[in-house]
């Protein structure tokens, strides 16, 4: 095991690598920018480095910087966490230059998995299912629309180099899908610098369901069933559920499969999660693959027991995972909710400030994932999630009835939150039925 490495990330993430660290006796160091100079977190680590001002540009997606503080601070590898340099291979590959060890897999499986077309080329030859589209990129309106008329309407462009829903649109017919295209391929350039564009079928009425898989260096690949995403808005995910309530064993065990023949596609290491998906008949398609810890990986700690941060430091140190699939169980259900510092009444517009007072929830099962603090100020400069809340049932009806008092219990007052949009939602009877898809805020809530 590491002895010591560095936190390359801000907020919740990186609280929450460091206390993976203290449980395997690993020192940390965090790198902060000076809007962070304030963080709770930063208490907690052994060593900290200021690499620069607020600007993400400056600090967090500074390479340099942060190679020279790992430097400085005399550490044996990285955490990436997720978001800023999580999945970028450059960043990976300058760390293996400099014998800095990447907890994360090789900057080589990054890159092709970064690129989506490359990443349903390596798909398709593992065998998963792939939604009818075009076979690589496309290049001018005329080939797009043709590929258009042979797939069928409605169908959706995507970025190849895209993420977070940029770069991205849906037309239903020739004229929305001309300005839809040239939109598309506009907005990657500006937002990703690569303008390549592909086409999909757009599959109404899916579910977003992710598969999370462990590998080893030792070629051992493991998945630790789904979580079901599909409650998001403009792409952005809101509300994440394991297990689905859409899927029987059959599938999941289907599903599972297919990310794990493709992770060994790659040569995949550490922990990833494999996108899919999923339309009302069952038959579920490939979207993507995240090469780093997600989001909502707390919702699989809870259902399986495992600690996927500590696991992936043990991965990278050059462990052999501790489990069999065979060995894997699911039990209970667990439901996490993102609070972002949003006014769900002025078009979800994030809103930085100061949280004058806060109260947490508690209690038997009930988790909560945050670097907020009574006092803190939430800068302006970084996404607005500031905080997580998990929790766990031994039924998917126990789950839903814990996070709706979690969420009356949880009080933050200073800023506008998504609290009382989350709380619709777990109200909602399609919801409680668990028959919904990606549209359903769209649908139900505007």
């Amino acid at each position: 095991m590491f002895s010591r490495i560095l936190i390359a990330n801000r907020g919740e993430i990186a609280l929450r690598i460091l206390r993976a660290c203290k449980t395997l006796g690993v020192e940390t160091v965090c790198v902060y920018s000076e809007a962070d100079k304030n963080a709770v977190y930063l208490r907690f680590a052994d060593e900290t480095i200021c690499i620069g001002p607020a600007a993400s540009a400056q600090s967090y997606l500074d390479i340099p910087r942060i190679i020279s503080a790992s430097e400085v601070a005399d550490v044996e590898a990285i955490h990436p966490g997720y978001g800023f340099l999580a999945e970028n291979a450059h960043f990976a590959e300058v760390c293996r230059d400099c014998r800095i060890g990447w907890i994360g897999p090789d900057p080589e499986v990054i890159a092709k998995m970064g690129d989506k077309v490359t990443a349903k080329e390596i798909a398709k030859k593992a065998g998963v299912p792939l939604i009818p589209g075009s076979d690589g990129l496309v290049e001018s309106e005329q080939e797009a629309l043709k590929i258009a008329h042979e797939i069928g309407f409605p169908v959706i462009i995507k970025a190849t180099a895209g993420g977070g829903g940029r770069g991205m649109r849906v037309a239903h017919n020739d004229v929305s899908f001309v300005n839809a295209f040239n939109q598309a391929r506009a907005e990657a350039g500006v937002a990703f610098k690569n303008s390549g564009v592909y086409i999909e079928r757009f599959i109404e009425e899916s579910r977003h369901v992710e598969i999370q898989i462990v590998a080893d260096s030792h070629g051992n690949v493991v998945h630790l069933g789904e979580r079901d995403c599909s409650i998001q808005r403009r792409h952005q995910k809101l509300l994440e559920e394991a297990p689905s309530p859409a899927l029987s064993p059959e599938l999941r065990e289907k599903m599972g499969q297919a990310a794990v023949s493709l992770a060994k596609e790659t040569g995949y290491v550490n922990a990833g999660t494999v996108e899919f998906l999923l339309d009302n008949e069952g038959n579920f398609y490939f979207i993507e693959m995240n090469t780093r810890i997600q989001v909502e990986h707390p919702v699989t700690e809870e259902i399986t027991g495992v600690d996927l941060v500590a696991l992936q430091l043990k991965i990278a140190a050059g462990e052999k995972l501790p489990f069999t699939q065979e060995q894997v169980t699911l039990r209970g259900h667990s439901i996490e909710c993102r609070i972002n510092a949003e006014d769900p009444a002025e078009g979800f517009k994030p809103r930085p400030g100061t949280v004058e007072r806060l109260f947490v929830p508690g209690g038997r099962n009930v988790r909560w994932d945050s670097h907020i603090y009574a006092g803190y100020k939430i800068p302006a400069t970084y996404d607005s999630m500031v905080g997580k809340l998990i929790v766990w049932g031994e039924d998917r009806a126990q789950a839903i009835e814990r996070m709706k008092l979690a969420l009356e219990e949880l009080w933050i007052e200073g800023i506008p939150t998504t609290v009382s949009l989350h709380r619709r939602i777990l109200e909602h009877a399609r919801f409680a039925r668990g028959r919904f898809s990606t549209s359903f805020i769209e649908d139900h809530f505007g």
